[in-house]
C-alpha cells in the first residue's frame, strides 16, 4: 500500500513540474466590424505602374492582448496571397510593375479564431502590352524543310496565346504560361514569304491582343525532284480499252527509303511504291477520269494529275412493253434496246440482250425482243446489255397484269343425264371481309366477328389470315356464300391487319382486301377514369362550399335585422336580431314561443262559412297595428340581450261603422339564443291595465 502511494506521488510531481496544470486564462471578447479593400494609386493603371492592394479591417476587442489575424487576398475567386499577423495595421499586397495579366477582381478576407469577414470586390484594369519579337533560325529553306520560329512577349506574364503568320495568313497557334513560344513551320509554296507573330493575354473573361511583331522574309527554293504521270493510250479511249498508268520520279537524287509514291483515281487508291508505280485497268465511262501521282518525301508533298476522257461503247439499255397494259395470261412483248453505240468499234451483232432474272417466263423472239403470256401476279424485269466485256443494266420494270372480268364456267359435278337437271359451278368473285362490331367501335373485351363473303357456287372453303403469319387462323367449309370467324374477349394484342381467302370446286382462290383492327380501351376503364375525375371534382366543390358557408355563417351571426315602425310619424326604429331559434316572450302569460323565421305570421284565409258567420256577428272586427316606442330603462327588469318594447293599437270596427279605439300596450322582447334559455320578463303593472295581445300564429 505504501509503495502505491509513493508511485502516485511521484507521478503527480512529474505532472505538476511539466506544466500539466493549466491555469484558466480570461477569454478575450472581440467583433469584426468591417473590412475594406482599396487599390492604390487607382483602379485603372497603365503597364509598369507599381500597384498596392490595401486591406483594412476594423476589429473591436475587450482586452489589450493582440489577436491573431489571418488575411487572404483573392483574384477572380482564387487565392493569390495569405498572411497571418498579430498587428492591427493594414495588410499591404504590392504588385510592382503591373502587367495586363494582373487585371481582375480582387477581394480581401480576415479570419480571427473562426470568425471571418470578406470585403467587397475591387476591379483592377492594367492596359498596355509590349511589342512581340520574332526570331527565325534560317532565312532560306528548301521545299519541305522545317523552319524554327520563336516569338517573345517581353516582360509579360500570365496565360498567353502566340500566333504565327505566313503572308498575313495564320498558320500556327501556341498556348503557353511563359512569355515566349517556339514553333516548327513548313512553308507551303516555292518563293518569297513574309513571317510575323503576335500574342494575346487571356484574363478571364477578357483578353488583350498585342500589336504585330517585326516581319522576317524567308525564301523557299524548289527541289529538283518531280512526280511524273503517264497514261496509255493517250487519245480516243473507249470503254473496254486496256489502260496502262505509270507514276515515277524525275531528277532522282535521294535514297528510296525517303520517298513514297501514291497512284490514285478519284478517291480510290490504285497502287503505292517507292521509285515507280504501274497499274493496268479496263476503261469505263462511269468511273471518274481524274488520275493523280503523288510524291511524299518527309514533309514535302508534290502531285501530278491528268484527266482521261472515256468514250461510251454503248448507251445504257431501255426496256419497253407492248401493249402498255396487259391482263392476266394475255400476250405481251418486252423490247430491250441501247439507243446509241460506237459503230467504229462495235457492230449490232456484238451487242447482246438478256432478261434478268433468267427464270423469266418470256422467251427471246429476236435481238432484244422477248414475248410470252402475262403472269397472274406482278413481276419485275431488267434488261442486260453486253459487248466486249462491258455489261450495263436497264432500269427495272414492274409488270402488273390486270384482272379481267371472269367468264362464268359451267362445270358438271358428277354425271350429267340428258333432260335432267345438273349443277352449274360458278367461279368465286368479289370477296369481302365484314367486321362486327364496326371498326370504329371495337374495344377491349368485345367479341369480334370476321365475316367472309363471296359470289359463286358453294360449297366454299374459307380461310382467315393475320398479316405476317402464313398460318391460317381458322378454316371452314360452308354450303353458303359466307362464313364467320369469331375472336372472343379482344385485347390490345389482337390489333393487326386481317384478310380472308376463299376457294370452291372451280379452284380459283380469291382474297379480300385488308381490314385494320384497332382495339380501343374498354368502356368500363373509361367510366372508371371519368368517375375518379368527377369524384375529385365533387370533393373539391364540397370543400369550397363548406369553406364559403363557414365564412358566411360567421358574418350572419353578427348581422342584425332592422324593423321599422308601422306609424309613418314615428322616427324611432326597432332593431331585432333573429335567428332560426328566436324565442318570443309574452309578458302576461310568462310563455316562451319558438319562431322559425319571424314573430308574426300571416293569418290563414278562413272558409266561406266562417266569413258569413263573421258578417252576421255583432262583435266588432279587431285589427292590430304595430307601433314601436322606445321604452324607458327599468332597473327592476331582468336584462335582455337584445330587444325593444312594442305597442299594439286595437281597432274595433262597430257594426255601425264607428271605430272604438282601445290602446293596448304589451311588452314583447326578442332574445337571441345561443344554446341558452332566455331571461323571462317580470310582470309590470302598466301592462296589466290592458288586455293580452293575441299570440302570434305559428
Amino acid at each position: 500500500m505504501g509503495l502505491l502511494l509513493l508511485l502516485t506521488y511521484s507521478l503527480l510531481s512529474c505532472y505538476l513540474q511539466a506544466g500539466g496544470v493549466v491555469t484558466a486564462q480570461p477569454q478575450i471578447l472581440f467583433t469584426i466590424r468591417d473590412i475594406t479593400l482599396s487599390i492604390e494609386p487607382s483602379n485603372d493603371v497603365t503597364r509598369d505602374t507599381n500597384v498596392t492592394l490595401r486591406c483594412q479591417a476594423m476589429v473591436s476587442s475587450s482586452g489589450e492582448e493582440a489577436l491573431s489575424r489571418e488575411y487572404t487576398i483573392f483574384k477572380d475567386g482564387k487565392t493569390v496571397y495569405t498572411k497571418t499577423s498579430s498587428s492591427s495595421e493594414d495588410l499591404v499586397y504590392p504588385l510592382p510593375q503591373a502587367r495586363v495579366s494582373n487585371s481582375g477582381k480582387y477581394k480581401c478576407k480576415i479570419n480571427i479564431e473562426g470568425k471571418q469577414l470578406t470585403s467587397s470586390a475591387q476591379k483592377l484594369i492594367v492596359t498596355g502590352l509590349s511589342r512581340p519579337l520574332l526570331h527565325l533560325n534560317n532565312g532560306v529553306v528548301s521545299e519541305g524543310e522545317e523552319l524554327t520560329a520563336k516569338c517573345t512577349a517581353p516582360g509579360e506574364t500570365g496565360s498567353i496565346f502566340f500566333y504565327f503568320y505566313e503572308d498575313s495568313t495564320e498558320i500556327l497557334e501556341r498556348q503557353v504560361s511563359s512569355n515566349q513560344a517556339e514553333a516548327k513551320l513548313r512553308l507551303s509554296k516555292v518563293g518569297i514569304h513574309k513571317i510575323h507573330c503576335d500574342y494575346t493575354v487571356l484574363v478571364t473573361p477578357d483578353s488583350f491582343k498585342s500589336e504585330g511583331s517585326n516581319t522576317i522574309t524567308v525564301s523557299v527554293k524548289e527541289l529538283s525532284i518531280t512526280p511524273v504521270l503517264e497514261i496509255f493510250p493517250q487519245y480516243k479511249i473507249y470503254e473496254g480499252d486496256q489502260l496502262t498508268i505509270s507514276c515515277s520520279i524525275t531528277n532522282f537524287r535521294y535514297k528510296p527509303e525517303n520517298i513514297q509514291l501514291f497512284l490514285s483515281q478519284g478517291t480510290k487508291l490504285l497502287s503505292i511504291g517507292e521509285s515507280k508505280v504501274n497499274h493496268s485497268m479496263v476503261a469505263l465511262a462511269k468511273d471518274p477520269g481524274e488520275f493523280e501521282c503523288g510524291l511524299e518525301m518527309g514533309t514535302l508533298v508534290k502531285a501530278a494529275t491528268k484527266t482521261v476522257s472515256v468514250t461510251e461503247l454503248f448507251s445504257v439499255p431501255t426496256l419497253t412493253m407492248s401493249p402498255a397494259e396487259v391482263f392476266q395470261k394475255d400476250d405481251m412483248t418486252l423490247t430491250c434496246r441501247s439507243e446509241s453505240y460506237a459503230s467504229e468499234r462495235l457492230s449490232k451483232e456484238d451487242l447482246t440482250y438478256t432478261l434478268d432474272p433468267p427464270e423469266s417466263p418470256l422467251t427471246p423472239k429476236g435481238t432484244g425482243v422477248f414475248s410470252g403470256r402475262a403472269l397472274l401476279y406482278d413481276f419485275n424485269y431488267t434488261c442486260v446489255a453486253r459487248a466486249k466485256g462491258i455489261v450495263k443494266h436497264s432500269k427495272t420494270m414492274t409488270v402488273r397484269p390486270k384482272v379481267s372480268v371472269s367468264i362464268p364456267k359451267i362445270l358438271v359435278v358428277g354425271r350429267a343425264v340428258l333432260h335432267q337437271s345438273f349443277k352449274i359451278l360458278l367461279p368465286l368473285t368479289h370477296p369481302t371481309l365484314t367486321v362486327i362490331p364496326d371498326v370504329a367501335e371495337i374495344s377491349e373485351g368485345d367479341h369480334l366477328f370476321l365475316i367472309c363473303g363471296v359470289d359463286g357456287t358453294p360449297p366454299v372453303t374459307f380461310n382467315w389470315y393475320r398479316v405476317g403469319n402464313p398460318q391460317s387462323l381458322h378454316s371452314t367449309t360452308s354450303n353458303m356464300n359466307h362464313s364467320n370467324y369469331q375472336v372472343p374477349f379482344l385485347s390490345k394484342e389482337h390489333a393487326d391487319k386481317y384478310y380472308c381467302e376463299a376457294v370452291n370446286y372451280a379452284n380459283n382462290v380469291v382474297r379480300s382486301d385488308l381490314v385494320i383492327i384497332e382495339v380501343r380501351m374498354a368502356l368500363w376503364k373509361k367510366v372508371l377514369i371519368g368517375g375518379f375525375c368527377l369524384l375529385a371534382g365533387a370533393v373539391l366543390v364540397v370543400v369550397l362550399v363548406l369553406c364559403f358557408k363557414s365564412k358566411r355563417g360567421k358574418r350572419e351571426a353578427a348581422s342584425e335585422l332592422s324593423v321599422k315602425p308601422s306609424s309613418p310619424k314615428s322616427d324611432d326604429s326597432l332593431t331585432v336580431t333573429l335567428t332560426h331559434d328566436t324565442e318570443v316572450f309574452n309578458a302576461d302569460t310568462v310563455r316562451v314561443d319558438k319562431a322559425a323565421v319571424s314573430v308574426w305570421s300571416k293569418r290563414p284565409p278562413e272558409s266561406a262559412d266562417e266569413e258569413e258567420s263573421s258578417l252576421e256577428s255583432n262583435e266588432p272586427d279587431v285589427e292590430y297595428t304595430e307601433v314601436v316606442h322606445p321604452q324607458p330603462a327599468d332597473p327592476e327588469r331582468a336584462p335582455l340581450r337584445k330587444g325593444t318594447d312594442t305597442v299594439y293599437s286595437e281597432l274595433q270596427n262597430s257594426p255601425h261603422g264607428a271605430a272604438d279605439h282601445h290602446d293596448y300596450q304589451g311588452s314583447v322582447e326578442y332574445a337571441e339564443l345561443n344554446g341558452e334559455q332566455p331571461e323571462i320578463n317580470h310582470h309590470h303593472p302598466e301592462v296589466n291595465n290592458y288586455q293580452d295581445l293575441p299570440e302570434p300564429v305559428d
